[in-house]
């Protein structure tokens, strides 16, 4: 059992997903940032899709109630056992009343800790993962929560000596190229429009949260204005509405929408968009 001691500016629980179910209104969710999920179960040794914890921005303070093995991926953020820094990218063991206190993300938005033998809270529709938009599956989480962890064998020395490679991030300063695929709806901006995208000074708003990343500072110029019956979504769409300020849609995105999609972040980059902070510069290039 792991124990909440601070949840920071938000504290989930995400896995893979509960993909399979959008003709029922029910998005994939899961973890935001599916690579680092999957390096911090690595890193423990357990399975690609083990539930883990998914911080935000502020990071998050555990107490471990029983002996356990942790390791954190992702965003960039000092982390420490008690009062003494961690080996960031391998994995920790944590002693029974031992606290693990991962702060404020450096880089990046978001940091994964993950637990040897995953977290053990009940899946709904097959996954673990906090739905922030639905509302399905574990509540997100506040201090003084408690949550199990599933069974797993003995660690194997190895596990301690096996470096996975960390993807490096874009500092807080830096800004984030994004490129995506032509979406269904591309033709609803005029060509020129599409040029001018990456010379365009978007910024993350404040708004923005796990249903999708909020550009502001610019605007896009629909060359139509009538009315688009809804869509299908899917993550890394990037949609235009009316006010001409893009919104690229991650992981708890709804499954339908009414505004023209005018393109589809690419596999690195819908990654990369998951790790954007508010404020920060975004730069939007559309391939052909």
């Amino acid at each position: 059992m792991i124990e909440v001691i601070d949840a920071g500016t938000l504290l989930t629980i995400q896995d893979l997903g509960r993909p399979g179910h959008a003709h029922l209104g029910v998005p994939r969710s899961g973890a935001a940032d599916v690579r680092s999920l999957r390096r911090a179960n690595a890193l423990v040794g357990n399975a690609p899709g083990a539930a883990a914890f998914e911080a935000t921005l502020t990071g998050a303070v555990l107490r471990a109630r029983v002996s356990l093995i942790v390791a954190v991926a992702g965003a960039s953020a000092p982390v420490f056992v008690g009062d003494v820094p961690a080996t960031v990218g391998r994995p920790v063991r944590l002693a029974p009343a031992q606290v693990l206190d991962v702060g404020a993300a450096t880089a990046g938005a978001r940091t994964y800790i993950a637990v040897r033998g995953g977290i053990a809270v009940p899946p709904v529709l097959g996954s673990r993962s906090a739905d922030t938009l639905s509302g399905l599956g574990p509540a997100p989480l506040v201090a003084g929560d408690r949550v199990d962890v599933g069974e797993s064998v003995a660690a194997p020395q190895d596990l301690f000596t096996t470096a996975v490679p960390e993807h490096p991030l874009s500092g807080p300063e830096e800004a984030v190229t994004l490129r995506m695929l032509p979406g269904p709806r591309a033709d609803w901006v005029a060509p020129a429009s599409l040029e001018s995208l990456p010379h365009l000074p978007f910024v993350a708003s404040e708004r923005s949260n796990r249903v999708g990343v909020r550009l502001t500072g610019a605007t896009v110029a629909r060359s139509r204005d009538e009315e688009l019956r809804s869509e299908g979504l899917v993550v890394g769409a990037v949609q235009v509405p009316p006010s001409g300020e893009p919104v690229i849609f991650l992981a708890d995105h709804p499954t339908t929408g009414g505004y023209p999609v005018i393109g589809v972040l690419d596999s690195a980059s819908r990654t990369a968009a998951a790790q954007v902070r508010p404020g920060q510069q975004v730069r939007l290039v559309a391939s052909r």
